[in-house]
């Protein structure tokens, strides 16, 4: 063997040496390259192996939390919507109640007939406040009242009207002047309950002639004038009377 033989197999010897220092792993000898590869390979396993086991998990709580809590601020945000029309229905019913306790209040009622004939004795009187004292004088000859307020189911009055009211009838006839007759109608018109006067009649009064030695000679001075006429008084009826006239419809039909 010659040096020069025996030199390059120290060097061989040296290089095989050098290379075998790297680490092999299943035949894959682990260079810095190689080594970072797998790193980097093994971190992006790891950070999916956490995302899968752990962060998605915990995003999916987040967002069932989230929904739940949007679910219930919804039915706290409905809750409050019906309590803001249950004020709301109980406001329109006060009002309601409050219209129907003003609308109720244009009606008669038995108090009211009570001091009706008072009324219309002071309405009449009132006529004659400004007049002479020797001139004619306006009368209330005849109030009759025809009984017992009785139910409307005739619909004189509309459907709407029939088994919710009662109606009660006075016949009434009253002398005096035309200026006296009118002034007495106008006050009607002005008395707090809901009055309608039906069949009225007005002629001249057989007052307003005399008779002299069989001669019949008119009256010196104003024309008196006879009016007649019903007047009906409309009222509510009772929740009792209103089931009374129901059952009796219902046996009628």
């Amino acid at each position: 063997m010659t040096l020069g033989d025996d030199f390059n197999f120290v060097e061989d010897t040296e290089f095989h040496t050098t290379f075998s220092s790297q680490p092999v792993v299943f035949g894959i000898t682990l260079t810095p390259k190689v080594s970072g590869i797998i790193l980097g390979v093994l971190g992006i396993a790891g950070a999916a192996y956490i995302a899968m086991n752990f962060v998605f998990p915990l995003l999916d709580s987040i967002q069932q939390q989230e929904t739940k809590q949007n679910e219930l601020q919804q039915a706290i945000d409905q809750k409050k919507s019906y309590i803001k029309q249950i004020d709301k229905v109980q406001q329109e019913q006060a009002l309601a109640k409050q219209q129907q306790l003003q609308v109720l209040a244009l009606f008669a009622n038995e108090k009211t007939l009570d001091t009706l004939l008072l009324d219309l004795n002071r309405l009449v009187e009132s006529s004659n406040t400004q007049i002479l004292k020797n001139a004619v004088r306006a009368k209330l000859k005849k109030y009759v009242p025809s009984g017992k307020a009785e139910p409307i189911t005739d619909g004189s009055f509309g459907s709407l009207v029939n088994g919710k009211l009662k109606r009660s009838s006075i016949n009434i006839e009253i002398l005096g002047t035309y200026e006296q007759t009118q002034s007495i109608f106008r006050n009607i018109e002005r008395l707090q309950p809901l009055l309608i006067v039906r069949d009225y009649q007005s002629s001249l009064s057989p007052e307003s002639v005399t008779q002299q030695d069989k001669v019949l000679v008119r009256r010196v001075g104003p024309t008196l004038i006879s009016t007649s006429f019903q007047l009906q008084a409309l009222m509510p009826l009772s929740q009792e009377e209103i089931a009374a006239v129901k059952a009796v419809q219902s046996k009628i039909k």
